[in-house]
């Protein structure tokens, strides 16, 4: 079959990479796609969340199934669109409806979906301009540190966690009043802190049954030992040591299966990923946020961990038959590290030649902010995150040890990564 994949970051190439691997498969899109990507198949430079220029791309390169990588389409609505399009309904959308996307499109949906199913997460309020003066003094009935959540989508930056009371009314302000992370923050979202251990679980799902994909940690913070500003993801592990089989039971008893209830009594089709930002409290699960789509920087270590076909895992999502798959997982551990660009998060330069990646043996490249010099052919950075280096071992300090290795032999002006990825794990 002809596949399409929407997106350009490390996510969408470790999608590509597994995708291509299938028998099923036979030309594989990717749009815009990067530099990575190129090398599994062809990517077309287009704006995905234009979805009639995305109808002609569809129609043109006669594609079977579509795999949305990032949340943006999907909150926009993107499978709405092609079910409600006669020449698009038959193909098969690898994403949710924007119903149900809206469980990372809006945090305050996502908390009261969550208290309509009885599923553990902080005690929270929402605020706004009509009720900010209402914000500072709920402010005031909280003990430090202090969480303040953009209710829309910031790019996984519009959460801050203050430990000064006046600094998070100030900030309260900006958020709503300054427009600090654009619309996005028009409303805030004011959570209790919980104070644990933060577990990224995800869940391949076609709306009534689900599998458990390989749980994952993350790590978002630009600075060693989780400083400094938050990013987009400075690398992953999987699996996680304190995630044992009777902490997972309690995350698929407590949270997993009452979400996938709450969609079905809600009537959502929900065809795809879930991601469950997770933290561990004692020896209690919390919902911190959900996702509608894979994470990402934790699809590069978790994807290498599937030694299904995804093609079949995808169409049996897609024929909601997902009942009758069975899936396997590689029982390595795998590390992913993120090589960023210098001055990221906040403003970085572009056009950085790439070296060294030529000749890498023993562990995989999920480029994400690359792209292919027009006139030479060579591979330049591009955005923020630029490369993750993702390695397997029999243990996740090997795993780590070789994927630092790696990343090492990597280079471009202004590269920076974190090199202690797993630290706060056994």
């Amino acid at each position: 079959m002809n596949i399409l994949i929407l997106g350009s970051g490390g996510r969408e190439h470790a999608l590509a990479w597994k995708l291509s691997q299938s028998e099923k498969t036979d030309d594989l899109f990717i749009a815009p796609g990067n530099a990575g990507t190129r090398e599994l198949g062809t990517n077309i430079p287009i704006d995905i969340n234009d979805f009639n220029e995305l109808k002609k791309v569809v129609v043109e390169k006669d594609i079977d199934m579509m795999v949305v990588g990032p949340e943006v389409p999907l909150v926009n609505g993107i499978s709405d669109y092609f079910k409600n399009e006669p020449a698009l309904q038959n193909i098969a959308i690898i994403g949710p409806v924007k119903q149900g996307a809206m469980l990372e499109g809006s945090k305050e949906f996502a908390k009261k979906f969550m208290k309509r199913h009885n599923i553990p997460t902080a005690a929270y309020k929402s605020f706004n301009t009509s009720n900010l003066e209402e914000g500072y003094k709920f402010l005031e009935t909280l003990e430090a540190p202090y969480v303040l959540k953009a209710d829309g989508l910031a790019a996984g930056k519009g959460v801050l966690i203050l430990y000064d009371l006046e600094l998070a009314k100030s900030e309260l302000a900006k958020m709503i009043e300054e427009a600090k992370f654009g619309e996005a923050s028009a409303k805030v979202v004011i959570e209790e802190f919980l104070d644990g251990i933060e577990l990224s679980v995800f869940v391949l799902t076609d709306g009534k049954s689900y599998v458990i994909l390989p749980e994952a940690k993350d790590y978002k913070r630009i600075g060693e030992g989780d400083s400094g500003l938050n990013t987009g993801g400075m690398g992953s592990v999987s699996p996680v040591s304190f995630a044992t089989s009777e902490f997972m039971d309690k995350i698929e008893n407590q949270i997993i299966k009452p979400t996938i209830d709450g969609l079905i009594e809600e009537n959502i089709d929900y065809r795809g990923f879930i991601f469950f930002g997770l933290i561990k409290v004692g020896d209690e699960p919390y919902v911190i946020e959900y996702n509608c789509r894979m994470g990402d920087p934790e699809a590069e270590s978790v994807i290498p961990r599937i030694k299904s076909d995804l093609v079949d895992a995808f169409e049996a999502v897609a024929n909601k038959s997902l009942d009758t798959f069975k899936i396997e997982f590689d029982e390595r551990h795998a590390a992913a590290i993120m090589l960023v660009s210098g001055g990221y998060p906040e403003s970085y330069e572009k056009s950085k030649h790439i070296s060294g990646i030529e000749n890498l043996k023993d562990c995989i490249l999920f480029h994400a902010g690359t792209s292919n010099d027009i006139n030479t052919g060579e591979v330049k950075t591009s955005g923020g995150r630029v490369i993750a280096i993702c390695s397997y071992g029999n243990s996740m300090q090997e795993s780590l040890d070789m994927a630092y290795e790696k990343a090492n032999l990597i280079e471009y002006e202004g590269r920076y990564f974190r090199t202690d990825i797993g630290f706060d794990l056994k």
